[in-house]
């Protein structure tokens, strides 16, 4: 048979200052388990609820007050995505205002065809006339009296050949997707968007300019992200040519420039940003900032940015998508452990958050119904301590 021994007030402060003596006054302890010496919660058993990484603790757990509420995991996820801060645009000189787009004047291809045909015609009608035709092609009728190729002769040749030349040598083949520029002596007289046969000035010069949708996909490309860890990155950039003359004239080479554009780019936009929440003073899933990993954030940015920068030569941007952000090879296995050890961490603050709201939980039920009223401090912390390792205990079983 047990007996219950009454203590006083005074027995309570002599065992909290001398521990030999409070040691042999302890009750046993509610709750009896023997893993307890691996499991880190000392940190819960002290009078500040606050531990010394600053994190506040239950206070039902504590002192066995009424519990407060719980913010569950789930309530951020309807909040707005935050977008990825652009950095500020670079300035690119704009185009020669009176160096746009205009329609070209041209003719139905019929037309070159019609004149070259008359020009053809009235070169032989010379040359028949001349005499020279019977010699030149036995058996063909000659005109009686013929002395030979005159200045008549030779004026009729001359523009009928002329009248040929320009005909023929101004046909040109207008393909779906394709645009032609033309300049004259160095000055941009239009473009040409149509299709099929067409007549063009053979004096203009012709440069064509594709004008079709288009992607492209950049090779590895070398960036930092904000905490200057190195990353090889690799982009899909779907394009079109939408002003023909600034794409041919305002720039030497339309993909060049756009390639390079691309990288500069994205070097500054990936810069601005953490590669993952686990970076020092990188803003993670704690405070909603962005990282490298949200793929929609980063395209939007990278996007806006190009397409100011492509702008002034005509270049229209659809989308800039990034198909590939990794760690550069010299540090991509330091920064795979370290994200394995992030979510090792991770993982160990939710089952302590776990097992702490279930101890709360189950005290300030004991609370509620009375169970506890009899107990002091002491013997409360000890039941927080021993509820603690029995739910450690069955998560790590688990």
């Amino acid at each position: 048979m047990s007996t219950t021994t009454e203590r006083s007030p005074e027995s309570d402060e002599g065992r909290g200052r001398g521990g030999a003596a409070g040691a042999a006054g302890r009750p046993s302890r509610l709750i009896h388990s023997e893993a307890t010496t691996e499991i880190p919660v000392h940190l819960l058993f002290r009078d500040d609820p606050r531990d010394p990484a600053g994190v506040a603790l239950p206070s039902a757990v504590v002192r066995g007050g009424a519990a407060r509420p719980r913010v569950e995991p789930g309530a951020r996820a309807d909040a707005a995505r935050p977008s990825v801060p652009l950095p500020p645009p670079v300035p690119v000189p704009g185009a020669d205002p009176e160096l746009a787009e205009r329609r070209a004047r041209v003719l139905p291809g019929a037309v070159g065809v019609l004149a070259g045909g008359v020009g053809a015609a009235g070169c032989v009608l010379a040359l028949w006339w001349a005499g020279v035709l019977p010699r030149a092609l036995p058996g063909a009728p000659g005109r009686a009296g013929a002395r030979g190729i005159g200045a008549a002769q030779w004026a009729v040749l001359a523009g009928a050949g002329a009248l040929a030349l320009f005909g023929f040598g101004g046909l040109a083949r207008g393909r779906v997707g394709g645009a032609w520029v033309l300049t004259l002596f160095g000055r941009y007289r239009g473009s040409v968007r149509r299709t099929g046969l067409l007549w063009v000035n053979p004096l203009l010069l012709r440069r064509r300019v594709d004008v079709r949708l288009r992607h492209w996909r950049s090779e590895p490309m070398a960036a930092v992200d904000r905490s200057g860890v190195a990353l090889r990155v690799v982009v899909l950039v779907v394009w079109r040519v939408r002003d023909a003359a600034r794409a041919a004239l305002a720039v030497a080479d339309h993909q060049e420039y756009l390639r390079e554009c691309v990288e500069a780019t994205a070097a500054r936009v990936l810069s601005r940003l953490p590669a993952d929440a686990f970076h020092d003073g990188a803003r993670g899933a704690a405070d909603g900032g962005p990282t490298l990993r949200d793929a929609e954030a980063v395209g939007e940015a990278l996007t806006r940015a190009l397409a100011a920068q492509a702008e002034p030569v005509g270049i229209e941007v659809f989308s800039v998508q990034p198909t590939r952000i990794e760690y550069a090879p010299e540090v991509a296995e330091a920064m795979h452990r370290r994200r394995i050890a992030a979510l090792d961490a991770r993982h160990r603050d939710s089952v302590l958050t776990s097992v702490v709201d279930s101890v709360e939980d189950t005290v300030t039920r004991l609370t509620t119904r009375g169970l506890l009223v009899e107990l002091d401090d002491y013997e409360r912390k000890a039941l927080v301590k021993d509820l603690t390792v029995a739910f450690c205990t069955g998560h790590g079983e688990r």
